[in-house]
């Protein structure tokens, strides 16, 4: 950042609220569908484990994984648990059993900045009303309790699934940052999207006429898309 170029009468932004966001709490968020709950890795990891052992491909975008065993993949879940940023969350069905995993991350208070990443959803949480509820409660809790005012999504630039998401959830691409990371030893340009608090209350409303029984069939097929 340089300060070059200025004159007292060059064009600044507007004022905003700079009092400092709160950083993520242990709390549990409930929907009609689950909820989202604080790791805890003795209470999620088993359940966790069964839901994704075999899947490798779960892990081809992730910073970490696959994992040779349930051992493995126990000690990575319990050195996750008491990190703050990120600060993760299990994604668990109405009877308490975990099948995905999201943190909230790269957080900023004092810019009322953060992101939403790490997320990874157990096959039988894929493409169903809980995976997409479990977005509409971490954005939120992010935007109405944290008070966050820019909500970010970050992945692989060639991770199409992942981009296609965040377009479906209401974030907004911002563009590519070439060579951003090194991950497993290889390349990554990532995609950035985000979410602003002044997009939220559209993004709120779309995403609880998604979330309404009105909106799916006596199948549970959704009537409407969220996009």
């Amino acid at each position: 950042m340089t300060g070059t170029g200025g004159s007292a009468d060059a064009p600044i932004g507007p004022p905003v609220d700079a009092a400092p966001a709160r950083r993520p709490e242990p709390v549990r968020l409930d929907g009609r569908h689950g909820a989202v709950e604080r790791l805890v890795a003795a209470r999620h990891g088993a359940a966790l484990w069964e839901e994704i052992a075999g899947h490798d491909g779960l892990w081809t975008y992730m910073f970490s994984g696959p994992f040779v065993d349930q051992p493995a993949f126990a000690a990575w879940l319990a050195a996750q648990e008491p990190l703050a940023d990120p600060f993760y969350f299990a994604i668990v069905d109405p009877t308490g059993r975990a099948l995905g995993l999201a943190s909230l991350m790269s957080i900023r208070p004092e810019m009322r900045v953060i992101e939403v990443g790490n997320i990874l959803l157990g096959p039988s949480l894929q493409r169903t009303p809980l995976a997409t509820e479990a977005q509409y409660l971490l954005a939120r809790h992010a935007f109405e309790t944290l008070r966050y005012r820019r909500y970010e999504w970050k992945c692989h630039a060639l991770n199409a699934p992942s981009r296609r998401a965040a377009l479906r959830f209401g974030f907004t691409f911002e563009g590519i940052f070439r060579s951003h990371m090194i991950v497993k030893g290889r390349n990554r340009d990532t995609a950035w999207f985000a979410m602003l608090d002044t997009d939220w209350q559209a993004r709120k409303a779309a995403f609880e006429r998604w979330l309404d029984s009105a909106n799916f069939d006596t199948q549970g097929r959704q009537k409407q898309s969220l996009r």
